[in-house]
């Protein structure tokens, strides 16, 4: 009687075992199936020596631009330069058919060596005339005559060497030579084409080396930076140079220094601006007349400042933030106030420290007082921007 009751108890101890073995399993199968705390990636924030600074947009433009003018009329009879090549101050450029100013040149050294010629005349008559008219020999009417032709001689002899040099001149003008060291246009008339005397434009050069920059500075950033020269004169006791740097559309950053030299005297009405200019050397011929370029004024002295990548900082209805990573490796909101943005980095005026970890990446996987697991990365960015602002 007590056989089957023996048996049905083992059989509940094997199905309790088994239970508790699915328990575990399926246990274990949920431990492995939970999720992992996100990574993210976080950096510390970093000091820089920085200085605040403007952007604007502005554009190129010649030291000197001179229009090359025919400056006697005539045949063009060679074209001596290579279009768009440099040249220098002196070489030869155009030359027109000289033939009728040699002539011209001829005839008035003709007409020089004519009056000379009855100058020296009319010195001897008048020598004569001074010796006869004390002793009666001739009048004072035949006197006046004699000094009246010699004045009017040396007169003619004025005009004809002033005809001499205009010939002369025009002669000269039938080789035209470059006024300046620069680069040229091509030519706009072809040999064997008539010129024109001050009215014809042959081409155009432009200095190369320094370039200007001109643009536009705002009233705001005007006065703001007359205060501070304002300051500095009576600080220093002498005017400081002010930077300026520029960048080109396929350059990153600003890699070309220079000074302004130059602001207007007066705003223009209608935009509230005051145009300034800077020069900048051009050893390397990159600048030209007529580009666009990024223009950086820097502003003030530097300081230092805390930055953090640029990616790091979200917005929220206007509002930036960043995510901060605590001593629990937890998420935590936090607010902050920006700055300038520096190739990268932003400057971070308000809202946290040194010492904090800021989430660079995986900031969308990411919720406040989320748990997560942190690998420290270095802030990206570019020094040299910064050390040239």
């Amino acid at each position: 009687m007590k056989r089957p009751a023996t048996i049905l108890g083992g059989c509940l101890c094997l199905l309790y075992l088994t239970a508790c073995l699915g328990c575990d399993k399926a246990s274990a199968t949920a431990a492995s199936q939970m999720p992992k705390a996100p990574e993210v990636d976080v950096c510390l924030p970093t000091y820089r020596e920085i200085t605040d600074f403007e952007d604007f947009t502005g554009q190129t433009e010649s030291v000197r631009t001179i229009d090359i003018r025919a400056r006697v009329t005539g045949y063009l009879r060679e074209v001596h330069f290579k279009h768009g090549a440099e040249v220098k101050k002196g070489d030869l450029l155009f030359e027109i058919d000289p033939p009728y100013y040699e002539a011209e040149q001829s005839r008035t050294q003709g007409l020089v060596a004519q009056a000379e010629a009855r100058l020296n005349r009319l010195k001897l008559d008048f020598a004569r005339a001074e010796r006869n008219h004390p002793m009666g020999v001739i009048t004072q009417e035949q006197f006046d005559l004699v000094k009246g032709d010699l004045a009017e001689a040396e007169a003619n002899l004025k005009t004809a060497k002033a005809q001499l040099k205009i010939a002369t001149v025009n002669l000269g003008y039938c080789t035209i030579r470059a006024p300046i060291d620069g680069r040229m246009s091509r030519p706009n008339v072809d040999p064997g084409n008539l010129v024109r005397a001050d009215d014809t434009l042959l081409t155009r050069i432009v200095a190369q080396n320094p370039m200007w920059v001109y643009f536009d500075l705002d009233e705001r950033t005007m006065l703001r930076l007359n205060r501070l020269a304002q300051s500095s004169e009576s600080d220093a006791g002498a005017e400081e140079t002010v930077r300026v740097f520029i960048g080109l559309a396929d350059e990153e950053g600003y890699p070309h220094q220079g000074v302004l030299n130059f602001e207007d005297n007066r705003l223009d009405p209608n935009t509230g601006t005051l145009r300034v200019r800077g020069e900048f050397a051009n050893d390397d011929r990159l600048l030209r007349p007529g580009l666009f370029v990024r223009v950086r004024l820097p502003i003030g002295d530097m300081y230092q400042a805390l930055l953090v990548p640029e990616q790091a900082v979200g917005t929220d209805q206007g509002q930036k933030f960043v995510y901060v990573v605590d001593s629990d490796d937890k998420i935590t909101y936090r607010r902050i106030k920006t700055g300038k943005l520096y190739e990268g980095l932003r400057v971070i005026t308000d809202g946290i420290s040194s010492g904090d970890r800021i989430v660079t990446t995986g900031v969308q996987r990411v919720q406040p007082g989320m748990k997560v697991e942190v690998k420290l990365t270095e802030s990206n960015g570019n020094d040299n921007n910064d050390k040239r602002s």
